[in-house]
């Protein structure tokens, strides 16, 4: 679905048939994070993983945290499901996943 920003992303939700409504599925599984709000799409790098890796043994995980006392950022982890790793660069992937293709 097309993020409030123009960008496709598969964890982007909106209705506005039913009702007004607008979430972000990856940070709302995300107990941790600070509330999710449309305007962060702009700045968020999930659409730009997604589209350059396209693993399905890719894990996300992103939170809404506060840098200084108004910018809010998404900050992205990654990890690979199949080799039991921290992912450092998720735009790249792990390396072994590629390496198996």
């Amino acid at each position: 679905m097309m993020t409030p920003a123009g960008k496709e992303c598969k964890y982007y939700y909106e209705d506005f048939h039913r009702r007004v409504y607008q979430e972000c599925r990856l940070i709302a599984r995300n107990p941790e994070s600070r509330p999710w709000t449309p305007d962060l799409c702009a700045r968020c790098a999930v659409p730009d993983i997604l589209r350059d890796n396209r693993c399905e043994h890719l894990l996300l995980k992103a939170t809404v945290v506060s840098q200084f006392v108004v910018l809010r950022r998404v900050k992205v982890d990654a990890y690979c499901d199949k080799h039991q790793r921290v992912i450092a660069e998720p735009r790249v992937g792990c390396g072994e996943c590629s390496k198996e293709r």
